[in-house]
């Protein structure tokens, strides 16, 4: 098999390793009905081939509001003054290394970027902003929404149809 093709026996690994990367080879192999081996076998061949890019604990953010404070969230847009790519990957470069940002997405029409950022609270959330959009990062403009609720939060992909 190829490395960039993928069966069915693929698809349903995939599927059951993104919402659950914790099940044993022995559980999965009997999720999936092949034997742990071959189970094995397909799994690392799934990581080795790139289709798995890392396997992370996703945190309950109602459990640690106990412990940090609730947090804020915020969905910025960003458009730079410049768009020449040397300034993209520059402006790129600098949101990807911040901690606070979640995710950094380069968009089209309208703003360059879209950043989910956390903060601990609106102070942390200015500091960001000071630190991500000052002058010197050719930001023209940013528009914040502050989330009040997170109605659905998924990592996984509909890889079974």
């Amino acid at each position: 098999m190829e490395s960039n093709e993928l069966d069915a026996i693929d698809l349903q690994l995939l599927d059951s390793l993104q919402r659950d990367a914790s099940l044993s080879n022995v559980a999965l192999a009997e999720k999936v009905n092949v034997s742990p081996p071959t189970c094995l076998r397909r799994v690392k061949r799934l990581i080795e081939g790139g289709w798995v890019e890392r396997q992370v604990a996703v945190l309950s953010t109602d459990r640690l509001a106990a412990t940090l404070g609730h947090g804020l969230t915020a969905l910025v847009e960003v458009s730079l003054d410049k768009q020449g790519s040397e300034h993209l990957d520059a402006f790129e470069a600098r949101a990807v290394a911040h901690d606070a940002v979640q995710q950094c997405w380069r968009v089209s029409p309208g703003p360059d970027f879209m950043l989910v950022v956390q903060a601990r609270d609106m102070p942390h959330y200015l500091a960001i902003s000071q630190t991500l959009f000052t002058q010197d990062a050719n930001v023209r403009n940013v528009k914040a929404f502050f989330s009040t609720k997170r109605a659905k939060f998924t990592t996984t992909w509909p890889v079974l149809g």
